[in-house]
């Protein structure tokens, strides 16, 4: 019997944790804290102490991420960006008599990283992982009568201690919780499906309480839909621990395209008091897993299309406001992603309700090294020796208790739907080794590094560290899978891990898929992580035991830099400033339902015997038409349509071709004159489907600016696309004019994007140069309300002018 995975919460044992609609801690009462921080970059001696003087310290809003703000230097790490880190503080001064009466606590969804917490001179508590959410419970040094001293250490001095962009400081948010005696646990209230049908789900709701609980306690449960209708409610003895079934008829199901949402409202009283309450976001929904026919969501297979994603955004580096991401997802569904792989660490909270709610899967990553640090270039990029600079040094004393807090606080979230342990832990030689290296290059693009090494890590090791991380997700959460994304399979498949891992995900391994589903017949597949190439994702589409891939990657992103001048990797489906690029219309072309049609142009390549791109770099070719006359031009059209021709001003220049599925891309050359290039689609019976089109630019003549939004709430941010055009308003794909950017009014600017990877220049600042002739700005408007005027100029260009409303 083939292996098979239904996973409806039926064995649910552990305490589901939950999201509070605000600090998502699912108990007391949570404001934010960001107001009224100091910083400061150095280790200063006794700066926890709460009457040591800050008052020379740099006021900040949290959150805050020094390195982004820092210097770009080649001699920095090539790994995280070329960026510094450090050691830094924070202090936050708050009054006594203005804090409610009870417990109070303060909660950090992540500081990244070594974090040590100081109120009033006392140590709280030290947290190594940048990724994790922790609290601390204030009360025991509060002064209810005079001023208390929040101080935080930070220490990244390991500068390149991750392969990627991490960031530095308290760059997520944090929270003062209040609450009585008796309240509910921290992530202590939550929910699965236990099952759903179109006639009725039975939703299975835990709670865990912490403190007192008196013999007359109850627990209130109410489950109500969108339209705040009451489906289904229950009045409950309260205990420490308990599980509730509520049955919801006719349930409405989260899906994909339908992504919706209902909200369980729990409250735990003792006669006429009321102890805590706290809300959750609820979706109702199934998940499967088969060996043999792939994933299935409510009962309907799908296939995953899945991007890995960082956490920065260019410019902003790790403080990614919620606006920011739901565009960037946003545009990432438009092309026909469904999924998302957090890459290679837990995301901030906001991040997992967009996906809720805009209808995306996600696959929650814990870690990208384990208990050996991975190589890493620490100053410039291939000099020298590679550093081990790491988190290892503490994963062994703490690496269970954070796959099990991110498992805790991130289950509520029906868009997560496999945990993974680790990202290419088993790399080979990387530490570990394993005896069947000694066979040679057993996977593509994974060198074995001179065959095995007996003096290495040895890899059962690999097999013996899962298992005690997947029991921990699995006590935590029942209700989804565990899965790890294999780098060295070979090596892999000799120890335990695929076997502890409930799902097995293969890293550029599309090569083994039939041989190893052949071998390990119960063993459920997919694409972990896989390259842009057409072939990878034939892979998964025309194998039905594939249940999808992520590609590497969703978005270009910070760190990871080849030789200067390199701010980071280029892969992206959407460039720094979350534009689609190329290759993301490509991937719009083999995802989308919907009809696509892209044309991109560049120069004919010479021909190269044997490349595997026979049209030459036709994934990343740009929609202009500005050439020589006469010059040869390759036109590359990315489509779904079964066949398409080449039009220039009305005239046929290329002749209907069909679609090419050996590499996914239709293509003529013509001799460049200026005009309009179009590409129409047809599907086989010669019905026109869609249709693209390109003109030749002018000289640049003007701004223009768009805002995403132009009235809104106080407090939010705005996104403002500029671009350089002609007098005709076409983008001037070459315009790289420097832009200046102005603020007036109750706002101010968070930065300016280009999306120019190998600008190393001043990111900080009002003024940044266009790139292929589009700019993005980001505008934080001020809690007070009013009018807003953004102003862009140019040299010998006509300036451009938004005006943005906020209210209260």
């Amino acid at each position: 019997m083939k292996a098979k995975i239904v996973l409806l919460a039926a064995a649910l044992a552990a305490i589901l944790s939950a999201g509070n609609a605000s600090a998502q801690t699912s108990f007391g009462k949570s404001s934010l804290f960001n107001d009224g921080w100091t910083f400061i970059l150095g280790d200063v001696e006794g700066a926890s102490a709460g009457t040591f003087d800050d008052s020379r310290w740099t006021r900040v809003q949290l959150p805050h991420d020094w390195s982004v703000k820092g210097t770009l230097s080649p001699a920095n790490a090539s790994c995280t960006g070329y960026l510094p880190a450090g050691i830094g503080w924070y202090r936050k001064h708050f009054s006594g008599p203005r804090l409610p009466e009870g417990k109070v606590y303060v909660y950090f969804e992540g500081v990244y990283n070594r974090s040590s917490v100081y109120l009033n001179g006392h140590l709280l508590g030290e947290r190594p992982s940048g990724y994790a959410s922790f609290l601390y419970d204030l009360t025991p040094y509060l002064d209810r009568s005079g001023d208390n001293v929040l101080a935080v250490r930070v220490d990244h001095s390991r500068k390149a201690d991750s392969r990627f962009y991490t960031g530095s400081g308290i760059y997520r948010n944090v929270w003062l919780v209040s609450a009585g005696e008796t309240h509910f646990a921290l992530w202590g209230v939550g929910y699965a499906t236990r099952s759903a049908t179109a006639k009725q789900a039975v939703v299975a709701v835990d709670s865990q309480v912490e403190g007192p609980l008196p013999a007359s306690a109850k627990l209130a449960l109410t489950l109500r839909d969108a339209a705040g209708k009451v489906v289904s409610k229950a009045n409950v003895r309260a205990a420490a621990k308990q599980v509730v079934d509520l049955k919801v008829p006719a349930p409405h199901r989260w899906d994909l395209d339908d992504p919706y949402l209902y909200t369980l409202e729990a409250v735990l009283s003792a006669g006429k008091e009321e102890l805590d309450r706290t809300e959750v976001k609820v979706g109702i929904r199934t998940l499967s897993f088969d060996a043999d026919t792939g994933f299935a969501l409510n009962g309907i297979n799908r296939k995953v299309k899945g991007v890995c994603l960082h956490h920065d955004a260019g410019v902003l580096g790790a403080v990614v406001p919620e606006e920011v991401w739901e565009r960037r997802l946003l545009n990432l569904k438009a092309i026909g992603a469904n999924a998302v792989r957090t890459a290679h660490n837990p995301q901030t909270p906001v991040f997992y309700d967009l996906c809720d709610r805009l209808g995306l899967l996600v696959m929650d990553e814990a870690f990208d090294e384990w208990e050996f640090n991975k190589k890493k270039w620490v100053e410039g990029w291939n000099i020298g020796t590679p550093a081990m600079e790491g988190t290892a040094d503490f994963f062994n004393e703490w690496g269970e208790r954070d796959v099990t807090d991110m498992v805790r606080r991130d289950r509520n979230h029906p868009s997560i739907f496999l945990w993974s342990i680790g990202n290419e832990v088993d790399y080979p030689n990387d530490p570990y080794s394993h005896p069947i290296l000694d066979g040679g290059n057993l996977e593509f693009n994974q060198p074995t590094s001179g065959g095995y090494k007996p003096d290495a890590p040895d890899a059962m090791r690999i097999g013996e560290i899962a298992g005690r991380l997947a029991a921990r997700v699995r006590a935590a959460d029942p209700s989804r899978p565990v899965t790890g994304a294999l780098a060295g399979v070979a090596m892999s498949n000799q120890t335990a891990y695929p076997d502890v891992v409930d799902v097995v995900g293969y890293n550029y391994s599309e090569s083994r898929y039939a041989k190893d589903h052949a071998t390990y017949p119960d063993r459920i597949l997919y694409g972990s992580e896989n390259g842009m190439g057409y072939d990878a994702w034939k892979a998964a589409r025309d194998n039905e035991f594939i249940f999808g891939q992520f590609v590497w990657t969703g978005i270009d992103y910070l760190g990871e830099s080849n030789a200067w001048p390199s701010r980071g990797f280029y892969s992206g489906l959407l460039d720094l400033a979350g534009n689609v690029k190329p290759r993301g219309r490509m991937r719009a072309a083999m995802w989308c339902e919907e009809p696509v049609c892209y044309i991109g142009t560049y120069p004919k390549p010479q021909p190269r015997p044997g490349s595997r791109w026979p049209m030459g770099d036709s994934s990343d070719a740009w929609d202009t038409w500005n050439y020589e006359d006469g010059q040869l031009i390759r036109v590359v059209c990315y489509t779904n349509a079964a066949q398409a021709r080449l039009l220039l001003d009305g005239r046929e220049v290329g002749a209907m071709t069909p679609f090419n599925d050996a590499t996914g891309i239709i293509g003529w050359d013509v001799p460049y004159k200026a005009g309009v290039l179009k590409a129409e689609g047809y599907d086989a019976d010669g019905r026109k489907v869609s249709e693209y089109a390109i003109q030749t630019a002018l000289r640049p003549a003007a701004l223009h600016a768009a805002a995403d939004r132009s009235d809104l709430d106080a407090g939010g941010v705005v996104q403002i696309a500029v671009e350089v055009v002609d007098d005709n308003g076409c983008l001037v794909p070459l315009g790289d004019s420097r832009i200046t950017c102005t603020v007036e009014g109750p706002a101010r600017l968070l930065g300016l994007e280009s999306a120019d990877n190998t600008d190393m220049g001043d990111w900080t600042d009002n003024v940044q140069r266009a790139y292929r002739g589009r700019l993005l700005a980001y505008v934080r408007t001020g809690e007070n309300p009013g009018r807003i005027k953004v102003r862009f100029s140019a040299p010998y260009l006509k300036g451009a002018e938004v005006e943005i409303t906020t209210h209260k």
